[in-house]
């Protein structure tokens, strides 16, 4: 005899109480805490399955599907659904007006993730292409934006598109390659990209300094007023994410975003319709990789210092996470995920023995219940519910 959805609901509660007074005497109430979220996370898995399929149709239709505001916001007008986005950005620039040193660093450190996740987002989202090396050419453009200043004091905004387009060039020979490869294979080979431009760098002493990394990367500056503060930096990086986004939003409903989607669907019906995949394969790669640098430049130039430690596996994985999470193919979703996944970390700072288990467990929920991630695109959305 299957539950009802409410007492099941009871049953997890009284659970989650009993092990969290259980375990306060012993580990104290913060602690105690996240092993009762680590209970709850359990028991809402393992017991999903005892609700009847009806009720469970109606729970996963709530939760499962698009979002209320995404599905709001597509019925609105053109002017409208442009006016939000405006809204939310001045919103955000006046409230960093009132926020603390700390918080702008976090914020900003947020925005760069963001750069980040939008460019992975051309390659993984728009084309269907899985990389698992893309924090390399951050890595490339942060370099290179280092050397330039450090070396033959090069500015800022001079060095910006020469790391950018060095990172492209880097994207351009890593898909000359990877052309035939797909899935698997091509994760593979993105990984082993990754990791020897890491090792690259850590054993290149005469350009790199090696693992000792390079100190004295000069701040930008606009017109003689450098950028000694957190909100300067802040800002900064606010202005770039709004045009990245505003190119990614346009480049993904245009006749080439339109080409990679059908590439990512069936990458044979496509050739086959006369799109030229080994060309598209290319231009993500390449456009990609020119975002990645971008944000390695201004990486660096917060920073004042970087080295190969800053650039490992685990940086890649996390961006990888905010384009899944917030949803492949979604700029407004993996803007999201990537603010979401910023801030978590801090979030859960006081549990630092635990704050990884916790975002694990939401990690494997969230793609159990709503793989489609938070806010995703309507391609996706329909392709899911089909699925289903």
């Amino acid at each position: 005899m299957r539950s009802a959805p409410l007492g099941t609901a009871y049953r997890v509660a009284a659970w989650t109480a009993v092990f969290y007074l259980m375990t306060l005497p012993l580990l104290g109430p913060l602690r105690a805490l996240w092993v009762a979220v680590a209970a709850f996370a359990i028991q809402a898995v393992v017991l999903f399955g005892k609700i009847s399929p009806a009720h469970r149709e109606r729970f996963l239709s709530v939760v499962g599907g698009r979002t209320h505001l995404a599905s709001w916001l597509d019925s609105r007008p053109a002017w409208f659904r442009t006016a939000v986005p405006v809204a939310i950005l001045a919103i955000v620039a006046l409230s960093g007006l009132g926020m603390s040193p700390y918080t702008l660093d976090v914020a900003t450190n947020a925005g760069i993730y963001v750069l980040l996740a939008l460019g992975l987002n051309i390659v993984v989202g728009m084309a269907g292409l899985l990389v698992l090396g893309y924090i390399a050419f951050s890595a490339v453009g942060a370099y290179t934006y280092a050397i330039l200043n450090t070396q033959m004091h090069l500015s800022f905004w001079l060095a910006l598109p020469i790391g950018g387009a060095l990172a492209a060039c880097f994207g351009l020979l890593l898909g000359l390659p990877t052309l035939r490869l797909r899935g698997d294979y091509l994760a593979i080979v993105t990984l082993g990209f990754g990791e020897i431009t890491r090792i690259t760098l850590n054993n290149w002493n005469s350009v790199t300094n090696g693992p000792n990394g390079i100190l004295g990367i000069s701040p930008p500056s606009f017109f003689g007023f450098p950028f000694t503060q957190p909100k300067h930096y802040f800002y900064l990086v606010l202005v770039m994410v709004a045009l990245t986004a505003f190119f990614s939003r346009r480049l993904e409903r245009s006749r080439l975003g339109r080409a990679w989607v059908a590439m990512r669907e069936d990458e044979t019906a496509a050739e086959s319709m006369g799109v030229p995949t080994l060309k598209l394969k290319l231009l993500a790669f390449t456009l990609s990789a020119f975002c990645g640098g971008v944000a390695g430049v201004v990486f660096a130039s917060k920073q004042l210092f970087i080295s190969p430690e800053s650039f490992n596996f685990l940086e890649s994985v996390m961006v990888l996470c905010m384009v899944v999470l917030g949803g492949m193919g979604s700029v407004p979703g993996v803007i999201l995920g990537a603010v979401l996944l910023s801030f978590l970390p801090e979030v859960l700072r006081g549990a630092a023995e635990y704050r990884l288990i916790v975002f694990g467990a939401a990690m494997v929920l969230l793609m159990q219940y709503r793989p489609q991630g938070i806010w995703p695109s309507s391609r996706r959305f329909e392709e899911f519910r089909q699925e289903k």
